[in-house]
């Protein structure tokens, strides 16, 4: 890594996002019923609205912030960024209606720079051998703050419901801080693109990204991966209560678990992993493991079983970053942060698509008619993986093309 100092500033700026996520997650049932949500289903329906919108406001605006941090540099935008979140776990604290906690949900998409303009000042100062792993770490860094986030959320809601919402915006503030005092523009002058009329059009931004030589395989790789992966969020805590019974406590001890081997895999295994193997063969062993955990996991009828399967799951999560990496290492370094934004706009898709489609096929098999099988999600998002075996072969580089230095936007 060219610059370290910088590099640990980012992880820290987006394990603190993460905290900031996940610290509200243990009152949103308490907050839908502050803001008038007439029953938990109702309270469930509108906070998976919220999410929706999030996501809906993420694919449509991460193109543009992406391409922004190409045009004016990556420090001002991510600082922008983090205003804006502060901002929003404000409204979010000092919210009466509804409608209002909407809105501030609708600006944090808008602004998801964070993530965006963080991953692409890492393709900025890692070398092209160097991005799958510290891709890694950005997702260690997001694995520790979900383990303490909800964990920080539910003691702190037991001052006031309004409490972890206060304290996220404090946590964002000073990253404001440290971020105007501390963090250097990464971006040189000379590998800025201009920023046009076509870059406020995010299906524009997916095209032309899709239309650079070399890019379209990891992308849509990324965007089969992701929409796989969403079964996790969308049904744990379901089919946890349908096949074993768990409770809420359970249900975030597993997901505790499993982010701390997120991070035990992305932090310490991944490096580890690609400097001996290489990012292909390395790919390649956490597509396995991905098909194995989501079979694993579709089959299980006991707890035992669930552990054994639940570090090999983790192992999965090794595929992100390690796609992220061959498509930043397609591109040049002034379309770093298009391809980002681009990432995640198909991300923030599958985010809204993933859990309509996944949590019909549940519904399907657990209602009473035709046959019971609750583990069917888990098997649907295997065979997704497994249909896109054949364009991850194509990333080895032996077949692939040499990556782009500049290649045109069209």
């Amino acid at each position: 890594m060219k610059r370290s100092g910088p590099f640990l500033f980012i992880l820290a700026t987006l394990m603190i996002d993460a905290i900031g996520v996940g610290i509200v997650f243990p009152i949103m049932p308490d907050l839908m019923d502050r803001v008038g949500a007439g029953s938990t289903a109702e309270g469930a329906f509108w906070g998976g609205v919220m999410m929706s919108a999030y996501a809906a406001a993420m694919f449509l605006f991460g193109p543009i912030v992406g391409s922004l941090s190409d045009a004016f540099g990556r420090r001002p935008i991510l600082i922008a960024a983090l205003v804006t979140l502060a901002i929003d776990y404000v409204i979010m604290a000092l919210a009466q209606t509804y409608w209002v906690l909407l809105v501030g949900r609708v600006i944090a998409g808008m602004a998801g720079a964070t993530y965006i303009t963080a991953t692409a000042y890492i393709s900025d100062i890692a070398r092209p051998e160097e991005r799958g792993a510290a891709f890694g770490m950005i997702g260690a860094a997001f694995g520790i703050g979900f383990v303490f986030g909800p964990a920080l959320g539910g003691v702190a809601s037991g001052w006031h419901i309004t409490a972890p919402f206060w304290i996220a915006a404090a946590l964002s503030a000073l990253n404001v801080l440290f971020g105007i005092l501390i963090l250097p523009e990464s971006l040189k002058p000379e590998n800025r693109r201009p920023f046009g009329r076509r870059d406020l059009n995010p299906f524009g931004s997916i095209a032309r990204a899709f239309a650079i030589p070399g890019l379209a395989i990891p992308l849509l790789c990324i965007f089969v991966f992701e929409f796989a992966n969403m079964v996790y969020p969308t049904l744990w805590a379901f089919w946890g209560r349908e096949v074993f019974g768990w409770d809420g406590f359970i249900i975030g001890l597993t997901l505790s678990a499993y982010g701390i081997l997120i991070a035990i895999v992305q932090a310490g295994l991944l490096p580890q992993l690609t400097k001996r193997l290489g990012d292909y063969r390395t790919l390649i062993i956490a597509t396995i493991a991905g098909v194995i955990g989501l079979v694993g996991f579709g089959f299980s009828t006991a707890v035992w079983a669930v552990a054994v399967v639940l570090p090999i799951a983790a192992l999965s999560d090794m595929a992100p970053p390690l796609m992220t990496a061959f498509a930043a290492n397609r591109v040049g370094e002034d379309q770093q942060g298009l391809v980002q934004g681009v990432i995640a706009s198909l991300s923030s898709i599958a985010a809204v698509a993933a859990p309509l489609a996944l949590t019909g096929v549940f519904e399907r098999f657990v209602n009473e008619q035709g046959v019971y099988f609750p583990g069917a999600p888990f098997l649907v998002a295997a065979l997704l993986i497994v249909a896109i075996v054949p364009l991850i072969t194509r990333l080895n580089p032996r077949r692939s093309a040499k990556p782009q230095t500049g290649a045109p936007l069209g």
